[in-house]
């Protein structure tokens, strides 16, 4: 058993206590210290100190000092008042039990919102990072945007002036065509004056052959002045059309829309009514809706060591059913594997309220559940606690020779003659 420590010092004001507590040699590393509103515990083995206070206290702004082989405490009061004492007086075991349950329970709350808290502030970092990115992203896409954009002005600026070089060249191969149709039409008007001086019917032929010639030419040459005007046929192209599929594979022509539509809506209505509390059912098979299916399906991950699956599987089937404390027994188990530890210790107390009455049918059970909520109150170096659950066990299976070499660890821990592991 640890040695009680008894001469300390503290003094008062009407705000704060200063408590001085000698260590007695120990070492600073060796010191474990527990405070509460109501409760403070100071366990440096072989000695412990406890003090059930006189009233309450802010544990958050307390403060505790360790050197020169003394730790100082400034306790800060909830209340400006001066103490009759340190420690409540009149305090029997239960109390004093009842006080330390409470304030590990306290404990636990503050340590849960810690780390709420915590969560809380990582998801508003990843929500701020994700819209700073995001909001990255945008202006990256706002300039390959605005790049694409110059690139299409300055091509279509291109376009217009190739367009306006080609129309430019062919009104230059007009006027040059134009050109030699009339240098043409003038010789052969200087050729009609020619032969209009010789004799008459020699000159009429000559000049109706030649008005022929001419307008043969003029008809050639107008013929080929159309064929260079013509454009060029366009270039071969194809349109993608795709449909949408329809729910039901057969044709338009030969289905009935409402009444496919209804058919739909009463299957959704149906899928409503059967799985109302937990809509995740809706795409479960009918086993994987069995709460005993489940819990050997988590069994099964467990042994693989695949705790996070195993820890879904038993929250789907406390979901479906939360009376059967092995789901709590069993989910408690792969919190230890995760160093979920106040997760762990909440698991295995529901399965102990669920494990009522004590009987020799639960008594396996019971003893699993005192000896995992006792591991993780070790794990969390609260050896007084740990050691309770382990003895509690020990009253149901005096003969586990696992579960007594444990026991005595620890109780060797608590009396400082063995190391922590």
């Amino acid at each position: 058993m640890p040695l009680q420590v008894s001469d300390y010092s503290w003094q008062q004001t009407e705000t704060a206590v200063f408590l001085s507590l000698p260590l007695r040699g120990v070492c600073v590393r060796d010191v474990d210290v527990f405070c509460t509103e109501n409760y403070l515990k100071v366990n440096f083995p072989p000695f412990l100190f406890e003090a059930f206070l006189y009233a309450p206290i802010d544990d958050e702004s307390s403060k505790a000092k360790v050197g020169n082989d003394a730790i100082v405490f400034t306790l800060y009061k909830k209340e400006a008042a001066m103490w009759e004492n340190l420690s409540v007086s009149g305090v029997d075991k239960e109390m004093m039990q009842r006080i330390r349950e409470k304030s590990i329970l306290q404990a636990q709350e503050k340590a849960k919102e810690a780390t709420e808290a915590k969560m809380a502030a990582k998801r508003e970092d990843q929500k701020y990072a994700l819209s700073v990115m995001m909001k990255i992203e945008e202006e990256e896409r706002k300039k390959i945007e605005t790049l694409k954009e110059n690139e299409r002005i300055k091509a279509t600026e291109e376009l217009e002036a190739w367009k306006e070089h080609q129309k430019k060249a062919e009104e230059q191969k007009y006027i040059q065509k134009e050109g030699k149709l009339h240098q043409q039409e003038k010789q052969i008007k200087e050729k009609k004056k020619k032969l209009k001086n010789k004799k008459s019917l020699t000159g009429n032929l000559a000049s109706r052959n030649l008005t022929t010639n001419g307008r043969n030419l003029e008809n050639i040459f107008s013929e080929k002045l159309k064929e260079d005007s013509v454009p060029a046929p366009r270039s071969v192209g194809s349109i993608k059309i795709s449909f949408t599929p329809r729910v039901f594979p057969t044709a338009l022509r030969e289905s009935q829309v409402a009444e496919e539509e209804e058919w739909l809506h009463k299957q959704a209505e149906a899928y409503r009514a059967m799985n109302m509390d937990i809509p995740e059912l809706c795409d479960l098979k009918e086993e994987e809706k069995n709460p005993e299916w489940l819990k050997d399906k988590g069994n099964k991950l467990f042994a693989t060591e695949n705790y996070l699956a195993a820890i879904n599987a038993y929250n789907l089937a406390i979901r479906l059913n939360n009376k059967i404390p092995l789901l709590y027994l069993n989910r408690a188990a792969c919190h230890l594997k995760l160093k979920n530890l106040h997760k762990a210790i909440e698991d295995s107390s529901k399965a102990l309220e669920l494990l009522t009455p004590s009987v020799a049918d639960n008594a396996n059970a019971r003893m699993k559940a005192h000896v995992r909520r006792g591991t993780a109150f070790c794990q969390l170096e609260l050896y007084v606690e740990g050691l309770l659950d382990y003895e509690a066990a020990l009253k149901i299976d005096p003969s586990n020779k696992t579960v007594l070499n444990d026991a005595e660890k620890i109780r060797n821990i608590i009396q400082g003659t063995e190391r922590k592991s």
